[in-house]
């Protein structure tokens, strides 16, 4: 990758001589291997880590937990995509501690994937993982693409929802999900 990453300077026409882009391809290769595509080596077992039984009586009950920030990159252009992850679940079988539902987004953030798919990913994870009959994923994300490209959107903010289990209806337990959502803001 640092070879790959001294190549596209030079056909940049960059001179890699110059002080500034010393070490710059080992540093990218670092970010890029530890920071942007580190998911590619978790599984969503390992981000989740242990899972302990649903307390007693919690069937049906939604798990909600919001505002878990997240970094990615486009695979159409290699460019930063930051934004906000709204996870939701009802305990099945199994649940789980709060802070490894940010590892869960990572897990698959971390990759090169779309929006879409990224919360396709997550809610998916939670429903097979866990056991659990009902879960959600919902993007908020700014794109570097769509800000910096094209038509240059500064402001556009891009939303992605998944939904699995009785979550895909729309239905009592989504309206409260959606309430839950409206009344952080």
């Amino acid at each position: 990758m640092a070879r790959a990453m001294e190549d596209f300077l030079r056909a940049a026409g960059l001179d890699l001589q110059d002080a500034n882009l010393q070490g710059t391809p080992e540093r990218v290769t670092e970010a890029w291997m530890s920071e942007f595509l580190d998911g590619y080596g978790r599984t969503p077992e390992e981000a989740l880590g242990e899972t302990f039984p649903a307390p007693p009586d919690s069937s049906g009950e939604l798990v909600v937990v919001t505002d878990l920030r997240f970094h990615s990159m486009c695979p159409h252009h290699l460019l930063p995509v930051t934004g906000r992850a709204h996870v939701a679940y009802v305990p099945g079988e199994r649940v789980v501690g709060f802070g490894r539902l940010s590892s869960l987004v990572d897990c698959f953030a971390h990759r090169l994937i779309l929006q879409e798919d990224l919360a396709r990913c997550v809610a998916g994870a939670l429903s097979r993982v866990l056991g659990s009959p009902a879960t959600a994923c919902i993007i908020e994300a700014e794109q570097a693409c769509l800000r910096m490209r094209g038509d240059k959107q500064r402001d556009a903010i891009t939303h992605a929802e998944a939904y699995e289990g009785t979550l895909r209806k729309d239905g009592a337990l989504r309206r409260e999900l959606w309430a839950r959502l409206g009344a952080r803001r």
